[in-house]
């Protein structure tokens, strides 16, 4: 399936989490002109994934995924490393490519 297949939200947002896989990632990270997915983009999609799925539907901000992702990569980001992996804004941008809701959440503090 692809993502133009999936059914979505005005603003491309998936509407099922069901449909999500990573070839629809890689599809999403497309129309958000981030063509090469690295490893720390990975990491910091199925971050966002498993606190959706597995901590009763977590959206973490920006100052938890740099907590996180210090556990991850063993050294400290900076809040602009992330906005270097996902420049529309890391809250928004990777939580869209995770194929999740969209966060209503207005900063990243």
């Amino acid at each position: 399936m692809a993502y133009a297949d999936v059914e979505q939200t005005d603003k491309g947002f998936l509407v099922n989490l069901e449909d999500w896989t990573e070839d629809i990632a890689k599809e999403i990270a497309v129309t958000e002109d981030l063509a090469d997915l690295s490893d720390k983009h990975w990491d910091l999609i199925k971050f966002l994934r498993n606190e959706y799925v597995n901590n009763n539907a977590n959206q973490p901000n920006e100052r938890k995924m740099v907590k996180a992702m210090t556990e991850v990569w063993g050294e400290k980001p900076s809040t602009k490393d992330l906005y270097a992996l996902f420049p529309m804004q890391p809250s928004k941008q990777a939580t869209k490519i995770a194929g999740l809701p969209e966060t209503k959440r207005k900063g990243g503090y």
